[in-house]
């Protein structure tokens, strides 16, 4: 069966208060690109065609605006953030077409997502009608209470990031319930309203820009990136001529 339309709404309403840079961390450059836009055109890329609201701070929109013009940044819809996470995904909800039958939710401060992993996610949301991809712990956790700390097993516990996708009916249905201070992403507002959420295979480089640590190493995986893709490129190369020179020998 063929998959329904797709819809992106990408959630760059924060402030980065943690960052102590002077503008919010998805305007700041990354290897000469701002981060909200290798965000969306990371989207574009992977899905052709499909809509893209991106939600932004209230105060920050006229300076996306000019910011984005001096780049190449796919076409995208803007919306306004609200007050909470949950009041920016409503916002992104409400500017999104009518039309689309599943919805992936991205943070737009995570530029490093691939094309699989976005396809992964949408493909397990349109069999579980909810799907949200994790990747195992390797580091060590203690919970702590007023009697100290204890240790937590790991084994059973999942680092959740985006996108995270759902049907469409099941996404906007739950967005029309109140907010809860509980909420702390999409998947938690859908479960809360009574369905369940299917974890899919996630990926230690879809980091999270939150610090000027990440933004090191954000440059250092899209270096990586760039010499995959050279290598890929030159085998390929190498795997094209080799199959031409094949083919002379046997004429």
């Amino acid at each position: 069966m063929e998959p329904g339309k797709r819809g992106i709404i990408i959630v760059a309403g924060g402030t980065g208060s943690r960052m102590g840079a002077a503008r919010p961390k998805q305007f700041l450059l990354l290897d000469g690109m701002p981060v909200l836009a290798r965000t969306i055109n990371r989207f574009a890329e992977a899905l052709p065609g499909a809509p893209i609201v991106v939600v932004l701070p209230p105060d920050q929109a006229d300076f996306w605006r000019n910011l984005a013009a001096r780049f190449e940044v796919a076409p995208h819809i803007p919306a306004t953030g609200g007050a909470s996470r949950y009041e920016s995904v409503r916002n992104g909800l409400a500017a999104l077409p009518d039309d689309c039958d599943l919805i992936l939710v991205h943070d737009g401060v995570r530029p490093l997502v691939s094309r699989d992993l976005i396809l992964r996610t949408a493909a397990c949301a349109d069999q579980y009608d909810a799907a949200v991809p994790v990747v195992e712990p390797v580091d060590s956790y203690r919970r702590i209470d007023a009697e100290g700390s204890r240790t937590v097993d790991r084994a059973r516990l999942r680092i959740v990031q985006t996108p995270q996708a759902f049907n469409a009916g099941v996404l906007r249905n739950a967005y029309e319930n109140p907010f809860d201070e509980e909420f702390t992403d999409d998947a938690s507002v859908v479960e809360r309203w009574g369905h369940a959420v299917f974890l899919c295979e996630g990926e230690r480089t879809n980091l999270k820009i939150t610090t000027p640590e990440d933004l090191v190493v954000a440059e250092a995986l899209l270096e990586a990136e760039r010499t995959d893709d050279k290598q890929k490129t030159a085998n390929d190369d190498f795997a094209a001529a080799a199959d031409r020179a094949s083919g002379e020998g046997k004429e």
